[in-house]
């Protein structure tokens, strides 16, 4: 059984505030550490449930943040950027199976830690043929396209609560419990990588005897909406072939497929001038 492990840091164990995310801020290395051990706990957990080989696809920043050295040697590592399926980089590749590590909620969310969508100084919110989407549903339809069911995700309680209105039969592992955008009540680390290792293992087994989760497929085509954070994102968004004004600060266009909405999401992002 081959999986992909996505990999994000704002849901990591521990993570409340920007600082420890960025990697111009001296706290980024501690947390750098944090995350490999996360995503190290999701892989012994998959592979006491019969899981052989794993992909993991680092998905924060420029995708340089997981350390490959102290990395499980049971997995190859995706990184940099750009990479043709950005966050989920790897579920092309025939595997079975995906899990979500240390993933946030979408903007706007209540009690949630660093909330946003894609980028955060650039997108006010995601609709995907208008429903409000989180990058754990945009990324899970892509896996959708491919036939990949997501079987996990971590994070705080708020992404676990989003991740079960796309996929219902997700498993969770709630890391942390956000009181805010900027402050949590987070679990003790080894307590934490045994939650995830604990669910992890709970995931696959499950879809080892055919009950887990689905793969998540939208209804095509699909219809875009992205509201940026300022008009002048906008303007230059419209430079995306197919793209209508809907107002001052948000466009919309229609895809054939998930894969297609990504790219062109994607692009629009790239597009919008700050």
């Amino acid at each position: 059984m081959r999986l992909l492990i996505a990999v994000d840091m704002e849901g990591i164990s521990g993570v409340v505030n920007w600082n420890q995310v960025n990697p111009e801020h001296a706290e980024y290395q501690r947390f750098r550490k944090i995350m490999t051990e996360d995503v190290n706990a999701a892989i012994r957990g998959a592979a006491e449930a019969g899981a052989t080989a794993f992909i993991v696809a680092d998905g924060h920043w420029d995708s340089s943040n997981l350390l490959i050295e102290a990395l499980d040697p049971r997995a190859q590592l995706a990184a940099g950027t750009p990479a043709p399926l950005s966050m989920v980089q790897g579920v092309e590749s025939g595997v079975d199976a995906a899990l979500f590590i240390g993933y946030h909620a979408r903007a706007g969310t209540l009690n949630a830690i660093l909330d946003h969508t894609w980028s955060s100084t650039r997108v006010a919110n995601v609709w995907l043929n208008d429903r409000l989407c989180g990058e754990f549903g945009f990324n899970a339809a892509v896996c959708g396209y491919f036939g990949v069911p997501v079987l996990l995700v971590s994070g705080d309680q708020a992404v676990c609560a989003e991740a079960r209105e796309w996929v219902p039969e997700v498993e969770t592992a709630a890391v942390k419990q956000a009181v805010g955008r900027w402050a949590a009540e987070c679990l003790p680390l080894a307590e934490a990588q045994a939650r995830i290792q604990a669910a992890a293992q709970r995931a696959v087994r499950r879809f080892r005897e055919g009950q887990g989760a689905r793969p998540l497929r939208l209804e095509t085509p699909i219809r875009v909406q992205v509201e940026f954070q300022a008009s002048q994102m906008a303007d230059g968004a419209m430079l995306l072939p197919g793209a209508e004004r809907v107002d001052g600060r948000t466009i919309a266009f229609l895809a054939p497929d998930a894969l297609s909405a990504y790219r062109s999401f994607r692009a629009a992002v790239a597009l919008a001038v700050r």
